[in-house]
């Protein structure tokens, strides 16, 4: 074993305590890198920075995954911060090294029956608690509304006989978003004419309106109702339900990023990849040659 190796995972076990497993895994991911510097002509302790660049890049063309790249490259910062410290060199050559972009999650969708649910026994809350759990969820699911846009919403964004809202959202910018008959209903009967506001969702905290923290509460609460975990419900997820079941409904992705609100066609197709998933299952599942090989 190299000797700057063997000093590492010896700080490792001493001062940090670390199991037998966690060395195990140092010492696996920096033996990698040093059987590739060997080959380059390198070893650890010189190693700079444009040969640990060719190895990550390596990494990634041979199929190994972001999350393991981003493993390695902690591994070996570690390593060489432990060097630095050392004195065994005077620069760290990690320090500029980017960190492998991780792909980002798929969004997590609840199923029409559990958006059913959830919108049917949102009523049952007790006191004012319905009703507005009512038109919480009846715009969030039907207009993909950010939190922050839906709580901030003003009193004239929503018109009694217009089938559209007006939206500010990131950037300040407006769009137009159309709602439900039943969410526009919901919301308008939550209005007390002897109590007059400038917002939608008015409250007595120091933003006059709704805040993120009370919708979801109130969603959490109507998930609980219905029989769902609440930890797998929230205002974002109805968002992504939104979009999710849109798409599944065939429509368009520019149509859809308007809706959204995204300045950058690229966040909207990320959806994409949720109906691709689905497909996919949906063919292994179904069809009769799915087991066959080829």
């Amino acid at each position: 074993m190299d000797r700057h190796l063997e000093a590492f995972l010896e700080m490792l076990a001493a001062e940090r305590g670390a199991a037998r497993n966690t060395l195990a895994a140092y010492q696996a991911d920096l033996e990698d890198f040093l059987s590739f510097a060997r080959r380059k002509g390198g070893d650890l302790a010189t190693a700079q920075p444009a040969l640990l660049r060719a190895y990550l890049a390596g990494l990634t063309d041979g199929g190994l995954s972001p999350r393991t790249a981003a493993r390695r490259l902690s591994a070996l910062r570690q390593f060489y911060r432990f060097l630095a410290a050392e004195g065994v060199r005077a620069d760290d050559p990690t320090e500029l090294l980017d960190r492998p972009r991780q792909p980002r999650s798929l969004p997590k969708a609840l199923r029409a029956a559990e958006v059913t649910a959830l919108l049917e026994t949102a009523g049952t809350l007790p006191g004012k608690r319905g009703p507005l759990a009512v038109a919480l969820l009846e715009l969030l699911y039907c207009s993909g509304l950010r939190a922050s846009e839906l709580v901030s919403l003003p009193r004239q964004a929503l018109a009694v006989d217009q089938p559209l809202i007006l939206v500010r959202g990131k950037g300040n910018k407006e769009r137009l978003v159309p709602i439900s008959g039943r969410a526009r209903r919901a919301a308008l009967a939550l209005q007390d004419p002897k109590k007059p506001s400038k917002w939608l969702f008015p409250s007595h905290g120091a933003s006059g309106h709704l805040t993120r923290q009370s919708l979801l509460l109130v969603v959490k609460q109507a998930a609980l109702a219905a029989g769902l975990d609440p930890a797998k419900v929230s205002p974002h997820v109805l968002r992504h339900s939104f979009a999710s079941h849109l798409l599944e409904g065939g429509a368009d992705l520019r149509a859809l990023q308007m809706l959204l609100g995204h300045a950058d066609i690229a966040t909207t197709q990320i959806y994409t990849r949720v109906l691709e998933e689905r497909l996919r299952a949906l063919v292994e599942t179904h069809h009769p040659l799915a087991e066959a090989p080829g």
